[in-house]
């Protein structure tokens, strides 16, 4: 996506009243196992979308991005997700979810119950968190988006409750069916560290990475395959979550451990059963991942992300050649772990590295892939970050 041209003014004619961001994510740990009500460890990331806003003297909501030319428009009083598609729903469908989900917190440190007392806005939009990457471009709008929407409307509100509503703009506006982990890394993502969730309890709780004090880095591989949630494979992966939670007679797969792995090979098919060893037994690698770098540190973790990637690529099977080469060639030449990151079928794939060694690992992996007739990967280190903010 470019940062350039257009600029604020050469699309729209209301003066600029502030500038927000939101950073992408990589998900350390804990792949699928969101809207299992399980654990993840994501992190926010230095890429980010950044918004511009001018207010408006009616309820026009209007948007537009550096990366696409035109203006898309939304009426606040006729804001419907019918009527929404392309990128664009990623901002209306915030200010819809906001209008549905605010009668919730009505009343609470004096939130108002509606959007009555809203006015329209000019948005426009510019990011470098990449398309279809695996980290996030969709939550970064997102969040962006609600923190700003936020503020201007003077909405007291939590970050968990903003959260909220990117996941329910995310389910219901866009039409994909993601957990909560994407915006809670936005949104409560801090510098040097990992936001540990409970999707469950919505209980966040801030672990220090220490990678830099380790003389490790965070090297991202985008495999330029790109994926879409609202489609295919993702929604066959949670269909056969649940069936498996409803055949073992739990309301989610959180309710299960892996002494329940027996039983749940007696009841379930080959295939449902594997979808839910997955779960199972990552949401113990990110528990597992979190004491390991309280009591061991960074270094420690390899092992538990390279077993992620074995059970994404067998057992939920998400993964893609491209991600599996990544992969096992970052693990050959001195990772000290590597997984694919994201809902899988494409995009990006991690490996934490020794800082020293992250040339020689980004050069065979370009190496590899031009080997095997792969498009040409972009690989670049990401860094813990701030997560939602007003500039």
């Amino acid at each position: 996506m470019s940062t350039t041209s257009p600029s604020f003014s050469d699309v729209f004619d209301t003066e600029v009243v502030g500038r927000w961001a939101a950073p992408g994510r990589v998900n350390l740990i804990g792949e699928h196992t969101d809207y299992n009500d399980g654990f993840v460890l994501p992190l926010a990331i230095d890429r980010s979308t950044t918004i511009t806003v001018g207010r408006r003297d009616d309820r026009l909501l209007r948007v537009a991005s550096t990366f696409e030319s035109g203006v898309h428009e939304a009426s606040l009083d006729a804001l419907d997700p019918a009527s929404m598609d392309g990128w664009s729903a990623y901002v209306f469908g915030i200010a819809w979810a906001l209008r549905e989900k605010l009668p919730e917190v009505a009343g609470d440190a004096g939130t108002a119950a509606d959007l009555s007392a809203a006015f329209g806005l000019d948005i426009l939009v510019e990011s470098d968190v990449p398309v279809g990457a695996g980290l996030s471009s969709s939550a970064a709008i997102e969040c962006a988006v609600a923190v700003a929407l936020a503020d201007l409307w003077s909405l007291e509100v939590t970050r968990p409750f903003l959260a909220s509503v990117g996941q329910y703009s995310e389910n219901h506006a866009v039409g994909a069916p993601t957990g909560i982990m994407d915006q809670s890394a936005s949104l409560l993502g801090r510098a040097d560290s990992a936001v540990f969730l409970d999707c469950r309890s919505l209980d966040a709780e801030v672990i220090d990475l220490g990678f830099e004090k380790a003389g490790l880095e965070l090297l991202v591989v985008d495999t330029r395959v790109e994926h879409a949630h609202a489609t295919g494979g993702y929604v066959d992966r949670r269909a056969s979550c649940e069936r498996g939670a409803a055949a073992l007679g739990v309301s989610s797969l959180r309710d299960l451990d892996v002494d329940d792995l027996p039983r749940a090979q007696e009841v379930l098919d080959d295939e449902t059963f594997r979808r839910v060893r997955h779960v199972i037994t990552e949401n113990q690698r990110v528990l597992d991942t979190v004491r390991t770098l309280r009591l061991e540190g960074p270094g420690a973790i390899g092992a538990l992300l390279d077993a992620s990637h074995v059970s994404m690529r067998d057992d939920f099977e998400i993964s893609v050649p491209e991600l599996d080469l990544a992969v096992s060639t970052a693990q050959a030449n001195g990772a000290v772990g590597a997984r694919m990151t994201g809902g899988g079928f494409g995009g990006a794939a991690i490996a934490l590295v020794p800082t020293a060694a992250r040339d020689g690992i980004a050069s065979a992996v370009l190496a590899a892939f031009a080997a095997a007739g792969y498009t040409e990967p972009t690989i670049f280190v990401v860094h813990a970050a701030d997560g939602a903010h007003r500039l």
